[in-house]
């Protein structure tokens, strides 16, 4: 099968991901912003990060797809809360499901990895919307937090990286399979 892996990333974890899976697959990676001829893979591999409640370039990229019958599909998001927690599985995959046809999620294999964030480095607009969304959650009771809200609290103006290579064990895995 031939494969490519597509990645959509604001600050770089998301492409620090994709290129140690490309090392680890020998299968080329390109920004969603260069991916033009998705049409002639079979194995589309996306990792998208988190922003907004949405994955960065995942529809626009996704959009270009005419046939699916000869296509595998995996969809890996990258963002700052828990990838284990259920609640934040659901939320996210909610919001995908908004962003993508139905029949291109249900053919999907989906995953999640935990990225990092640096406030130091991010752009005056995004820096003003996590303020915004900070300020509006903080004094939220820690019973009605969600998962989402208490990463945001939790690394609010700092620099963590949550990063861990060992997670796309999984993935790889299911690239490799060929059903």
């Amino acid at each position: 099968m031939n494969s490519i892996i597509i990645y959509g990333s604001h600050y770089g974890t998301t492409k620090q991901y994709a290129e140690e899976l490309s090392k680890r697959t020998n299968i080329e990676a390109v920004s969603f912003e260069k991916a033009n001829q998705i049409n002639d893979y079979n194995n589309i591999i996306y990792l998208g990060g988190l922003y907004a409640g949405g994955v960065l370039g995942m529809s626009k990229t996704l959009r270009k797809l005419n046939n699916l019958s000869d296509k595998k599909i995996i969809l890996i998001t990258v963002g700052l809360a828990d990838p284990t927690d259920k609640e934040n599985i659901n939320n996210i995959r909610n919001n995908m499901k908004k962003q993508i046809p139905k029949e291109i999620f249900e053919k999907a294999s989906i995953f999640h990895l935990r990225g990092g964030i640096d406030y130091s480095k991010l752009k005056f607009v995004h820096r003003t919307m996590l303020k915004l969304l900070y300020n509006s959650i903080k004094n939220i009771p820690d019973e009605k937090q969600t998962a989402e809200n208490r990463a945001m609290i939790e690394t609010y103006n700092k620099k963590v990286d949550f990063i861990d290579f060992s997670s796309l064990d999984k993935m790889i895995k299911e690239i490799q399979d060929k059903n």
